[in-house]
């Protein structure tokens, strides 16, 4: 056997997602890269590891046995990193937070400092959907998550971290009638929707049916960008968070329609399972938060209260 700890570590990633496709695109490497590196490693094993059928790749029973050996040894390589940065004094270790996709607006501004300041800490950020989210912090498989709306389905510690507003938007052409009420607004209003279980589709049906709206659903999409780049391109109108639209406001690409009864309010929460055993990574982080967060907002968010 004569394997590398790269090969080791792109075929655990293969496993994870199950597509050469997706294992190339997180770990920044080329598709052709990682097909020649997983040839390479599976050509030391007599037995298959993986099993392409309808141009799909599967992972075989002995696979996933070797994917976890492979997770273990790559573990023990870390914690040898970090014991030597310790060593040397200086914080070390994993920083893992799953971060629902508008999130990736928000956290980042809360990561920088921190991160600057503690170079030998490695940190993983997954932004993905809802439900992903959720499930990554219910399997302990991650530190915090950032959620705008708490999940009910868990006990859970939070610390909050901004306000979430969310306007009705359209393209810069939209035109009402002042006097236009919301129930005849929303009556025949073309309609562009995040896909079920997205905190901004709760906050927006929500509000739905707080108000008793009949409304008329365009289209379902499933990230934010693509609820954007539809509306730019006049396809229909959504409720959508502010912060993700900042820049389209400022050039006049988009509009907020104002409606009785918004900006629809939730709050941005970093959230950890209640009862978790934090790292020494993970107690200076919260610590770092609760000192800096609010200005944090006051330095990187103040253009909110434009709205």
């Amino acid at each position: 056997m004569n394997y590398t700890l790269n090969q080791l570590q792109i075929f655990l990633k293969i496993v994870q997602t199950e597509s050469v496709t997706k294992a190339s695109e997180e770990l920044h490497l080329t598709q052709p890269a990682v097909s020649i590196q997983l040839k390479n490693f599976q050509d030391q094993f007599d037995i298959p590891l993986t099993e392409v059928i309808a141009r799909k790749i599967f992972i075989t029973d002995f696979g996933r046995e070797i994917a976890e050996a492979a997770e273990n040894i790559l573990n023990q390589v870390y914690a040898i990193n970090y014991k030597t940065q310790a060593y040397k004094g200086q914080l070390s270790g994993r920083l893992k937070i799953a971060v629902v996709s508008t999130g990736k607006y928000v956290m980042p501004y809360f990561l920088t400092d921190f991160i600057k300041q503690h170079s030998s800490i490695e940190l993983l950020m997954d932004v993905t959907n809802k439900k992903k989210v959720i499930s990554s912090l219910e399997n302990n498989e991650v530190d915090f998550a950032l959620v705008s709306i708490l999940p009910t389905s868990l006990k859970i510690e939070k610390l909050d971290l901004l306000q979430n507003k969310l306007y009705l938007v359209g393209d810069e052409q939209s035109k009402f009638k002042k006097e236009i009420s919301t129930k005849e607004l929303f009556q025949d209003l073309p309609l562009i929707f995040r896909e079920k279980g997205s905190g901004t589709r709760q906050a927006m049906e929500g509000f739905f049916e707080k108000n008793k709206l009949t409304v008329l659903k365009k289209m379902e999409l499933t990230s934010n960008e693509a609820v954007k780049q539809a509306i730019l391109a006049g396809l229909g109108y959504s409720i959508m968070p502010l912060i993700g639209i900042k820049n389209e406001l400022h050039d006049q690409e988009l509009k907020i329609i104002h409606v009785k009864g918004m900006p629809i309010k939730t709050t941005w929460s970093l959230i950890w399972l209640k009862g978790k055993k934090h790292s020494p990574v993970s107690v200076s982080f919260l610590e770092h938060l609760k000192k800096t967060k609010t200005q944090i907002v006051k330095d990187k968010f103040s253009w909110y209260e434009q709205y």
